[in-house]
């Protein structure tokens, strides 16, 4: 195989002369199995180790600002119906769209770009998922019951989500000014009249954190609240990348550039610290808060991670659910009874009337 040179290229790449692993026993197609963690081939079942005894390491920083280099190891496709695009191991792979359900699939020509330079392995099978998957909508207190009577776990696949993490010193300095609020009484018409007042005071300090794997999605297509439900993955002892570990499923490109990923975990960091100022404090109104931050030992990582897709479908609707692929923890959407809503409103509205009734003859 010849090294693919490419403009500005961080790191080297070989493109694959074949879109399948073949079985050395007997030559049969071959693909990553969660419950073996090795390569299985499909036809006579023997298993291979994967040849990778390296973890993924962090890399400076100023890599990824500066410089790109082009994967060129897999073809992209796109959903016509969601615009989700993917990187598809075989054709076979790109019958159906994972998020929405469609066989509205298209070959693109364009390369998804940078090289991942880890995977985190699936480790909960599709099995497992489903199990997951019903389990959960069956627990959901606002879903019909003849969706959670009949709920199954549709068109599940697996999908490598492609994040960056970062890691960073930080060393800041502060000043502000909070309040705190105090009751005082006085006496009007003979009566005892309480007044809130608040005590203002000023603060000042320096606060130094250190920030370890910082998750940022490279890409939209799972909705951001979801893979905050659905973490941690395990980004600190990811394997390198290898392509062998996406054969059977298929690697979401990402959407969002290095700089773009890294502007968003600094007002993330950024947030951090100031909650772990205010935490010093005992106060109820923060008039205002400047702080003033410098970056250290700022590192990356450029990681794939196993999510299985899938979704529910009630009504001619479809409702889509995510699964950590490597602890089982879930978040999505399942279909919700107005009935349901209707009466947990009416009760909770005739809770309020009769506490303020019984407030009255007080």
């Amino acid at each position: 195989m010849n090294e693919q040179k490419v403009k500005n290229k961080l790191y080297t790449d070989e493109k694959l002369d074949t879109s399948v692993f073949k079985c050395p026993n007997c030559a049969g197609e071959s693909k990553f199995s969660i419950k073996d963690q090795k390569m299985k081939c499909l036809y006579c079942g023997s298993l291979f180790d994967i040849d990778n005894d390296e973890f993924v390491e962090e890399r400076d920083l100023n890599e990824l600002l500066t410089n790109g280099e082009v994967w060129t190891e897999a073809e992209v496709y796109q959903c016509k119906s969601c615009g989700a695009k993917e990187i598809l191991d075989n054709q076979e792979m790109s019958a159906f769209c994972p998020f929405c359900g469609t066989n509205n699939v298209i070959k693109l020509e364009e390369l998804p770009g940078l090289k991942p330079q880890g995977v985190a392995p699936f480790k909960i099978t599709k099995r497992r998922s489903s199990e997951i998957a019903v389990e959960w909508a069956k627990k959901k207190k606002y879903a019909p019951k003849d969706f959670k009577k009949s709920v199954k776990a549709e068109n599940i696949n697996g999908i490598y989500n492609p994040i960056f993490t970062f890691d960073a010193d930080t060393q800041s300095s502060y000043y502000g000014q909070l309040g705190k609020n105090y009751k005082t009484y006085r006496i009007v018409n003979g009566r005892q009249i309480s007044e809130v007042k608040t005590k203002y005071f000023n603060i000042s300090g320096n606060q130094n954190l250190k920030f370890d794997d910082l998750l940022i999605q490279a890409s939209d297509i799972v909705p951001k609240e979801d893979i905050r439900k659905i973490e941690p993955f395990p980004t600190n002892n990811a394997p390198e990348y290898k392509s062998e570990y996406l054969r059977g499923y298929s690697a979401s490109t990402y959407s969002k550039s290095g700089q773009t990923c890294w502007n968003e975990c600094k007002l993330e960091i950024k947030s951090r610290i100031e909650k772990s100022i205010l935490k010093k404090y005992m106060y109820d109104v923060k008039v205002f808060l400047n702080v003033k931050t410098t970056f250290l030992n700022e590192k990356y990582k450029f990681v794939l991670v196993p999510i299985w897709v899938g979704h529910y479908k009630y009504k001619n609707k479809l409702y889509n659910f995510y699964i950590n692929g490597d602890n089982g923890n879930i978040s999505g959407k399942t279909p919700i009874s107005a009935l349901k809503v209707f009466f947990t409103v009416l009760g909770i509205l005739a809770l309020i009337a009769g506490m303020f009734a019984l407030f009255l003859l007080t």
